[in-house]
């Protein structure tokens, strides 16, 4: 004997499987069916002829059927409204699918209901449903994000949380080819110092490693004391043989700061320099593209606004400096402040890590 599809959704709303007494999924005991994907549901044979015997076809089902008037109305909303690129970062709709359903709307008009999804290429039922409810929830695809982002995974060495939580201030400090720059920010988020070296005696002639001592000496001379230094971890690809001098230059400085700043390391020996992945910040603030993360300087401008225009903001400025930092981001500048952005950002991030996760 051998029965497919037998369902139990008379008492259960399930779908189980009756098999051959010789398989794992049904067993036969005292002439009674006993289903172990239910695990405690019986059936008597003579209770057979209660039971459909097809499978489901769900693309027979009707999909708007289930979703409310509402739902569907938002849903069509956004099918027939969206670009490409918007599409595109929904939930299954990335690639060609995205495409097809800007080709079919060009070539059939907007749709008018959820079923017509079947007419797209590529779209079969459990993909429709799969997209509805992105569309619908997105709180909980980002929600499933922010769930990966959250906590101090991406801070290296593992810190105990104690530690962190008792710090009453970070420096947060970010370098590139020419500037050292460092945001000096307490468990407030209140901003004690933001400021920049810049040398331009980097990359020029010879390696001379007595160079980078002097003009690393000379930044981390100004870099305010705190209970803990973050700096940011170049992300820089090996591959990528013709930036291997600008790797080796961020390589020396972020290994000459780990030494420079973390001195006492040999004394107590706990660590007091903490390095970042520069892509966790760029996500943590949303201002990643693809693989490459893009300029802060705008949302530092909009919290240097915040910090004057609400009543709680995010980051606070001291009064007496805020002008010239805002002077310092106008468009125009010749310096753009890249560094100091993202040593601030950096800073924050940290922070909201932290919190987060306590």
């Amino acid at each position: 004997m051998s029965l497919r599809g037998v369902s139990c959704s008379v008492s259960r709303g399930w779908w189980c499987i009756l098999q051959q007494l010789r398989l794992p999924k049904m067993v036969q005991h005292r002439n009674i069916f006993l289903c172990t994907c239910c695990k405690d549901s019986h059936y008597a044979p003579a209770d057979r002829h209660k039971f459909d015997y097809l499978q489901p076809d769900s693309e027979a089902e009707d999909i708007d059927g289930c979703y409310t008037p509402q739902q569907r109305a938002t849903v069509l909303k956004v099918l027939n409204t969206a670009s490409c690129e918007e599409l595109a970062g929904i939930k299954l709709l990335r690639g060609r699918k995205s495409v097809n359903i800007v080709e079919y709307r060009a070539g059939h008009g907007p749709f008018t209901n959820l079923q017509t999804l079947l007419e797209v290429p590529l779209f079969k039922h459990k993909t429709i449903t799969k997209v509805c409810q992105s569309i619908l929830n997105p709180s909980q695809e980002s929600g499933r994000k922010e769930k990966k982002l959250q906590g101090l995974k991406f801070v290296k060495p593992d810190i105990e949380r104690k530690r962190l939580l008792a710090a009453k201030s970070i420096v947060s400090v970010v370098f590139g080819i020419r500037k050292i720059a460092w945001a000096h920010v307490d468990r407030n988020l209140t901003v004690l110092d933001w400021n920049q070296e810049t040398s331009h005696r980097y990359m020029k002639g010879p390696y001379l490693p007595s160079i980078y001592l002097e003009e690393i000496s000379s930044a981390v001379s100004k870099i305010p004391k705190a209970d803990f230094f973050i700096l940011e971890k170049p992300n820089i690809s090996v591959q990528n043989t013709n930036l291997f001098p600008v790797t080796l230059h961020l390589r020396t400085i972020e290994a000459m700061l780990h030494g420079l700043l973390g001195g006492s390391f040999l004394e107590d020996g706990q660590h007091k320099v903490l390095s970042v992945v520069r892509t966790a910040i760029g996500k943590h603030f949303e201002l990643m593209v693809g693989d490459s993360r893009t300029s802060g300087r705008e949302l530092v401008q909009q919290l240097m606004v915040d910090s004057v225009t609400q009543e709680h903001p995010r980051v606070l400025f001291p009064q007496g400096a805020l002008a010239r930092y805002r002077r310092l981001f106008q468009k125009g500048s010749a310096d753009r402040g890249e560094e100091m952005c993202d040593a601030l950002l950096q800073a924050v991030a940290f922070y909201e890590f932290l919190f987060n996760n306590s």
